[in-house]
């Protein structure tokens, strides 16, 4: 066609050269034809163009009839087909679209490795291969980015360890990730491809520190722009503020929109738009999406929940701080400040603030119905201790002493220093949360923390009740055991002493003053233990057989390292429980453990200590050690050997201008320091006279509180066997020593 325009154009260009030259009568038939043909180009155009388009009309026509036939007859051989491609490249690659699934642990008691194997179980019935990772035998430098290219999703199970730092096997994989998100050596889309999910582990307690570890693990990945394919989970061991009651459950929530955003991804389905896209653009899918969110959070939305989604743009600030903010990006900056901050004054005095949706209405947790402090993984694990539970928050245990004086094998170190009958000695306490997590807890952690009640709470004659009941039962099945002897056994059964030290804060029971009052009506003398962080409580307490404090250690650093406090103001709190302690006129004591090399070498640091709250008695003890913790790094090589304890013991009493060594219970690794006014004549007089203090007590409550008494009303004569430095060690005469065979010389204590 364009050479046919061509030979036209040449032609009519040699006619219009000779129209003036050659005379219309003289011209061919051709001549005249091409010259009508070009004095018509335009139509002669005009039809080329219709022609032309006709072709390629009937073209593309014939391509759409043969198309519709082709999808028509092969519509069910084209689903065959990529069936058998899926099915070539799952023989080749795994699965298309994943691969399976690694799960990383860091955990310090162990909960987040079981996490992980009851996760890979749950992802393997999926027919999805699931590995399960413990960090610290992983090398995220050599081996993390070839995750990117894998297919398979990496889900990453982290605890927060005490002052919000990742547990010691989570450690350098943590440094790592940091260092890696902030090298431009790396580069921001090191982790590009890499899809994750992220759950973290932690006590709301720990103000400031909760679930720091699981929140900078998703936020470093999420800055070397690995792709989160789930929100991040966040487990609460605070029953108080948990979401679903217990971190137990918590995860399990979570573990059920994993797995199904799991088998989402296997399908090779995208995840959809939030709603909130980064560029604040508007999103065609944002009301679909916001009513599915509507129905799944239920009548209740709560403001202060952490969502990774909702901290994008948070995160993006700190991929911004690696260049130049912009001006007009200074403003999402300050909004996003803005709102974090309002955030964080909703929530008020650490109560969790809600939006109801039926009636607008804010509401703390506080006026909702408080949750139970035993949960059912705390009660599982608590009863396989031997604990005998009591309602919502207490419980009572059989000591091990009780049951070696029912036998005749000797008593407690309190039965050498004071006169206590360990046979009839109940140990229980009314509340099971502490205010502390310390390295040598006998408990192993498994007992809830907190600083202050937030806890359903029992009456204290419910307690007293069920207390007394349940460790007669324990009494009970002695009966008939070979060497228990009668007249013990009967005593037993009726308690005389409550030794409120078994675990835990009694002190933090909002009606201990009514329990102890319920046990000296019942003629039962008290001896309460506290951590020495609740001073306000301390003072207004009722009066005590005797009470401790635990003074373990006598530095700030080293009381934080060892006791590990959940209060920030920990120290002024110490210090504040010492004075208050030398305001108490009945019997008061000061209970120093010792852990070698942690805490031994403070003898200056303990005199100052005690002169600041001047107590009646000195307990010092080496630590017990009850086996191996994941929760603690103290073994054997930290229990101080009786020696060592005794010659702490003499050096201190050398410092102190008032006091000496009293007495000395050689099986528990223990000895008694004394104020000398309770030497009388050159005699000690540290045992306890309890008829003596039950009428004391009584006319105190009688008069109202008026008529007062102090720790010499009710003291007894200390036996001679009972003293520092007899040949006895503090074992009673009248009792028989009972060595296991083929066992070492015990210096624990246990």
């Amino acid at each position: 066609m364009l050479a046919l325009f061509t030979v036209i154009s040449f032609l009519a260009g040699s006619l219009s050269t000779s129209d003036t030259k050659v005379p219309q009568d003289v011209r061919s038939p051709t001549e005249n034809y091409l010259l009508w043909t070009w004095n018509n180009r335009l139509y002669v155009y005009s039809a080329a163009a219709l022609l032309l388009g006709f072709c390629f009309l009937l073209q593309v026509t014939r391509r759409k009839i043969n198309h519709r036939k082709d999808s028509g007859s092969k519509d069910s051989g084209l689903k065959v087909q990529k069936a058998a491609k899926n099915q070539i490249s799952s023989d080749k690659d795994g699965d298309v679209h994943v691969s399976g699934v690694k799960i990383f642990y860091g955990s310090q008691t162990g909960t987040a490795k079981g996490f992980a194997s009851e996760l890979s179980q749950e992802v393997q019935t999926l027919g999805i291969p699931a590995e399960v990772i413990d960090m610290k035998d992983y090398d995220p430098d050599d081996r993390l980015a070839d995750e990117c290219v894998s297919k398979s999703v990496c889900v990453f199970l982290v605890a927060t360890y005490s002052d919000g730092r990742p547990t010691k096997n989570a450690e350098w994989f943590c440094k790592w990730l940091e260092e890696a998100s902030t090298d431009f050596r790396y580069g921001n889309s090191f982790l590009k491809g890499l899809r994750y999910a992220v759950f973290g582990l932690g006590d709301s307690v720990y103000v400031g520190h909760y679930n720091t570890v699981g929140k900078n693990v998703d936020k470093w990945l999420w800055m070397l722009s690995a792709k989160r394919v789930l929100s991040r989970g966040e487990g609460d061991g605070n029953v108080v503020k948990s979401r679903h009651g217990s971190v137990q459950a918590d995860f399990r929530a979570w573990e059920v929109r994993f797995l199904s955003r799991l088998k989402a991804l296997a399908r090779g389905e995208k995840k959809s738009c939030s709603g909130n896209c980064k560029s604040g653009a508007s999103c065609k899918n944002r009301k679909k999406h916001g009513a599915q969110e509507e129905e799944e959070n239920g009548s209740e939305v709560e403001l202060i929940e952490s969502s990774s989604e909702e901290e994008e743009s948070g995160l993006s600030g700190e991929k911004m701080s690696r260049s130049v903010v912009d001006m007009e990006d200074l403003g999402n900056i300050m909004n996003n400040v803005k709102r974090a901050k309002g955030v964080k004054e909703d929530q008020g005095d650490g109560q969790m603030v809600k939006l109801s949706k039926q009636n607008g209405v804010m509401k703390t947790a506080d006026e909702e119905e408080r949750r139970e402090m035993i949960t059912p993984a705390l009660r599982e694990a608590l009863t396989k201790q031997g604990y005998k539970l009591i309602g919502s928050h207490s419980g009572v245990k059989l000591c091990r002493w009780t049951k070696s004086m029912l036998r005749g094998r000797g008593g407690c170190y309190k039965h050498t220093f004071y006169g206590i009958e360990s046979h009839r000695c109940m140990e229980t306490t009314p509340s099971l949360a502490c205010a502390n997590k310390c390295v040598f807890c006998w408990r192993h952690h498994t007992n809830p923390v907190g600083t202050e009640w937030r806890w359903k709470m029992d009456p204290a004659e419910k307690i007293l009740q069920d207390s007394l009941e349940k460790h007669q039962n324990m009494i009970r099945q002695f009966r008939g055991v070979p060497g228990v002897k009668p007249e013990r056994y009967e005593e037993g059964l009726a308690a005389k002493h409550c030794a409120l030290s078994l675990v835990g804060e009694p002190i933090m029971y909002p009606e201990i003053n009514t329990f102890l009052r319920l046990l000296h009506s019942h003629h039962i003398s008290s001896f309460l233990v506290t951590n020495a962080q609740f001073p306000e409580e301390i003072r207004n307490l009722v009066p005590v057989t005797q009470l401790y404090v635990s003074v373990d250690a006598s530095t700030k650093d080293s009381l934080k390292k060892i006791d590990r406090p959940l209060f920030k103001d920990f120290w002024p709190r110490f210090l504040d429980c010492l004075r208050a302690l030398g305001e108490k006129k009945q019997r008061t004591v000061y209970r120093l453990t010792l852990v070698k090399a942690w805490n031994v070498e403070e003898l200056q640091a303990y005199a100052e200590l005690i002169a600041l709250g001047q107590p009646d008695f000195i307990e010092v003890k080496g630590v017990t050690y009850c086996g191996e913790s994941s929760a603690s790094s103290l073994t054997m090589a930290n229990v101080p050997w009786h020696q060592e304890v005794v010659a702490f013991v003499q050096q201190l009493a050398d410092m102190l201008p008032h006091y000496d060594i009293a007495c000395e219970h050689e099986h528990s690794n223990c000895l008694l320091i004394a104020h000398d006014k309770f030497k009388v004549n050159g005699e000690w007089w540290t045992w306890i006279d309890y008829d003596r203090f039950q009428d004391l007590v009584q006319a105190h409550e009688d008069s109202g509180g008026q008529q007062s008494f102090s720790a010499l009303d009710y003291t007894a004569k200390t036996p001679s066997w009972a003293l520092f430095g007899s040949n006895e060690q503090g074992f009673d005469p009248a009792d028989t020593r009972f060595q296991r065979r083929n066992k070492t010389k015990d210096i624990s204590g246990c």
